[in-house]
């Protein structure tokens, strides 16, 4: 595809931005959470006009570029010329998060195999791993209401989500949100080894549940688990694996 390119159009924050978000597509087609074009990242721009950047909806996560994401107001209006339209179920999901979560710098929502069968699970997430002992403080649960086309969803999904950044959307999916775009990401990792690590246990025998004393405080134990870096103690190797293998993501 020749897009042109928009490194000189938008500023450099906003470009930095565009960076990260269109590696967090390429990542997340390197480790196989995509669903053909059916999913979504979306990414907001610092500022007041809660402006933020999604996927140019029909490519596959693998061909996005920086200069390609969309970038759109509250109403879906595109603020840059665009070829691509937005999907209405991903606006719908992604702008009303960005609305109620002024710390909600990225919101990553995956249809993933093991992150369904985990959504349509009665139980719902279990405490059987070290991965889940990092979700289940801070998520929450949404209902199965259908594609999520309807505005009048909106309230029950920021309402479920509250202040927690992990989202289990029954029959449905994972979601996270994360301060970053590289924080949303590796809330992503932890989500989505959790659930394949849940489905792989439940083939198995009886299921050993950590003791839920264990679970407090991990906000802290993730802090001194990565040096006091969070997500940034992992993003910068991310980006040179992308780099070695294709790193057109910054085009």
């Amino acid at each position: 595809m020749n897009i042109a390119s928009l490194r000189e159009v938008v500023s450099e924050q906003e470009w930095q931005l565009r960076v990260d978000l269109a590696a967090c597509y390429r990542l997340i087609a390197l480790y196989g959470w995509s669903d053909l074009v059916f999913t979504h990242v979306s990414a907001r721009i610092p500022g007041p006009e809660h402006h933020f950047l999604i996927n140019p909806y029909g490519l596959m996560f693998d061909e996005i570029t920086a200069s390609s994401l969309v970038k759109v107001d509250q109403s879906c209006t595109k603020l840059i010329d665009s070829p691509f339209p937005v999907n209405p179920a991903g606006f719908v999901i992604h702008s009303c998060i960005h609305q109620a979560r002024e710390d909600a710098g990225c919101v990553l929502h995956t249809h993933s195999r093991a992150g369904v069968a985990v959504s349509a699970q009665k139980c719902g997430l279990l405490p059987i791993s070290q991965q889940s002992t990092f979700i289940l403080p801070s998520l929450g649960y949404h209902g199965y209401e259908g594609v999520a086309l309807r505005d009048e969803e909106k309230p029950r999904l920021q309402r479920d989500l509250g202040s927690n950044n992990f989202l289990l959307l029954r029959n449905h999916g994972l979601l996270t949100v994360g301060r970053t775009i590289a924080d949303a990401f590796l809330h992503m990792y932890l989500f989505e080894n959790a659930c394949r690590i849940q489905i792989d246990a439940q083939a198995g025998g009886e299921l050993v549940q950590i003791d839920p004393r264990i679970l407090s405080g991990m906000e802290e134990v993730m802090k001194k688990g990565s040096a006091g870096q969070g997500a940034n103690i992992a993003w910068p190797a991310l980006l040179r694996k992308l780099d070695r293998t294709d790193p057109s993501y910054k085009d």
